[in-house]
């Protein structure tokens, strides 16, 4: 029996693309045992047992950044962490470790490479994540999503392969989102004939497009689908008063039927939400995030470049400039344009693609 362990967790950025990846490998080896390894307090522990998966769990032990308690703690906990990961590869009898970063990944990295266990890394985003360096420095494959990621395989493969889509997206993408158009607006309460604008923060939310959108309630001729994060619902219900065209849920489980009748999407640029809208050719109106270290505008850069979205800055999404710009990426041939152009950036069957270099390092 073939072992593969797959390491990471702690948003869905990177558990959805390393069950992808489960999928992609069971169906290629439909014997094949697959364990997962996360950190308590993370996504995996709720996402991995619902996919049927087995679950490890080791020491999170986030690297310091500055002088504290928690950088005192840290090499007890990393020791720790590096214990359980070599312990886990061992019992597991691990004929290969593919890591997705997240603060699982690196002591994994560090025992499959003191074990000798073959190592490939999926980087997400486009400025890599430390975990992801380290596993680089030994890896045999390094896959990336964006080919403007600066992440190389010391001694390896680096290959530009895309992100490993959910099943539900991957078959949304294949069947074509025209064909559920219909059955999906009727999901909605909204009418297939008539553009439909998407707006979405992801599962919690971002106020800022919250607050930006509602005020354009009644507007344009258009209908509004706007998934506000959960519990995150009301302000804008009052704001928008009782506007007919305008549809408001907190949170929705079937993201694909979403898609499957947007003709734009407003929403924040996460790997996975830049990765699944351009699969499918959904025009995006990106609004990156303004924290963290700059990786959302750079995940946007490659279909921005390519003509199938726009980046604007969280601080530039206001009300005046949505009412000045939206009327342009909502005229239809503008919309078919960037559509076109997004779809020839995300391919589809990275799933596949790194399934495949796995089987490859392996020799099967």
């Amino acid at each position: 029996m073939t072992t593969f362990v797959l390491a990471g967790g702690g948003t869905a950025g990177h558990v959805n693309p390393l069950l992808a990846t489960a999928d992609a490998l069971c169906e290629r080896i439909p014997d094949a045992r697959i364990v997962t390894v996360g950190t308590a307090g993370g996504l995996e522990t709720e996402l991995v047992p619902r996919a049927g998966y087995e679950l490890e769990l080791i020491e999170r032990a986030p690297f310091p950044r500055s002088l504290s308690i928690d950088a005192l703690k840290f090499p007890g906990r990393y020791l720790a962490a590096a214990r359980e990961a070599k312990n886990i590869l061992r019992r597991t009898k691990a004929d290969v470790l593919i890591g997705f970063g997240g603060y699982a990944s690196t002591p994994m990295y560090r025992a499959a490479q003191k074990l000798g266990i073959p190592i490939i890394v999926h980087e997400g985003n486009a400025r890599p994540g430390m975990a992801n360096k380290v596993g680089a420095r030994h890896a045999h494959v390094v896959a990336l999503t964006f080919p403007s990621t600066d992440l190389r395989a010391a001694k390896g493969v680096t290959e530009t392969i895309g992100l490993p889509l959910r099943q539900l997206i991957r078959d949304l993408a294949r069947e074509g989102r025209e064909r559920r158009r219909s059955s999906a607006a009727t999901r909605f309460g909204l009418d297939p004939d008539r553009p439909v604008l998407l707006v979405t923060g992801g599962s919690l939310g971002a106020q800022r497009l919250n607050e930006t959108v509602q005020t354009v309630a009644g507007q344009f001729p258009i209908q509004i689908l706007h998934i506000t994060g959960k519990g995150k619902d009301g302000p804008v219900r009052e704001a928008i008063g009782d506007a007919t065209d305008y549809h408001v849920l907190d949170y929705v489980t079937d993201m694909d039927n979403a898609y499957a009748v947007a003709d734009l999407v407003i929403t924040r640029a996460g790997a996975g939400m830049v990765a699944e809208s351009s699969a499918l050719g959904i025009p995006a109106i990106f609004v990156p995030l303004p924290i963290g270290n700059g990786e959302q505008e750079l995940n946007a850069k490659d279909v921005v470049d390519a003509g199938g979205a726009v980046i604007v800055k969280n601080e530039d999404f206001t009300p005046e400039w949505l009412a000045e710009n939206l009327p342009t990426y909502l005229d239809a041939d503008k919309r078919a344009q960037m559509s076109d152009a997004a779809r020839g950036v995300s391919p589809i069957n990275a799933d596949q693609r790194l399934a495949e270099l796995t089987l490859s390092v392996l020799g099967k």
